[in-house]
């Protein structure tokens, strides 16, 4: 579990994430977009949540690697899901392509959230699809 408290925190994520890709194989490109995915998860934990965590799974189904992120916060969830979901949707100095952008770079998302109670983002890539 990789706790996102500080900026270096986000720096730290993202070099496990690179390193957890590598050890599962994924080509450059599935590298990135895992990387990028993850980067905008936990960029939004820190900033809209107030700090969170990352946890980084390795899976595994009928041969395939795959990589299953679990980002957390404690924030105070998201009010409309479906525009935060939305390109362009900000709440802050962004360009608005954090959620939807993430949601698309991976194969599986689901997103979890409640007023005042924070948001879980489960995103999940397996290499070659």
């Amino acid at each position: 579990m990789h706790h996102v408290r500080t900026e270096e925190d986000l720096l730290t994520v993202r070099h496990a994430v690179r390193a957890a890709t590598l050890r599962a194989g994924f080509s450059i490109v599935d590298q990135t977009r895992v990387v990028t995915a993850a980067s905008e998860l936990a960029r939004n934990a820190y900033i809209h949540g107030g700090g969170g965590t990352v946890i980084i799974d390795h899976l595994t189904l009928g041969g395939n690697a795959g990589l299953r992120l679990t980002v957390n916060d404690d924030g105070p969830g998201i009010g409309d899901v479906d525009a935060a979901l939305t390109d362009g949707f900000t709440t802050g100095a962004g360009l608005g392509h954090g959620l939807g952008g993430a949601r698309r770079l991976m194969n599986d998302f689901e997103l979890h959230t409640s007023s005042g109670q924070g948001t879980t983002v489960i995103a999940t890539r397996w290499a070659g699809r």
